[in-house]
């Protein structure tokens, strides 16, 4: 039984471990996506005309397919958020466990 749950730690260790590289992985696309939405909202508004509040609506309205890029990013780096600390828990759940075992076989 002990064996057992040291090898799901071990693998949810790992998995955990992966779990950082693919977070940093979407925290930096999701910087890209905010940059290039930043960018060509920001040339979306120098290019159009009229009032300021024209050019705001037009600068979005051109920038929306960036906008759901940003966004897209942006769902991917909170499901990796949230699936490392579902990691987390198990990690502590199987802890506690091998705890609860080892306090078992010395009895």
């Amino acid at each position: 039984m002990i064996q057992e749950i040291q090898q799901q730690l071990a693998e949810l260790i790992a998995e955990n471990q992966r779990g950082s590289t693919a977070l940093y992985e979407t925290e930096k696309a999701l910087a890209e996506a905010e940059y290039d939405l930043d960018t060509a909202e920001s040339k979306a508004f120098l290019k159009a005309q009229g009032t300021v509040a024209d050019r705001n609506a037009l600068a979005r309205l051109e920038s929306a397919e960036k906008r759901l890029q940003r966004d897209l990013r942006r769902a991917e780096h909170n499901r990796v958020k949230v699936k490392i600390k579902a990691i987390e828990t198990a990690i502590m759940a199987l802890a506690t466990q091998a705890k609860l075992v080892q306090s078992e076989a010395r009895l």
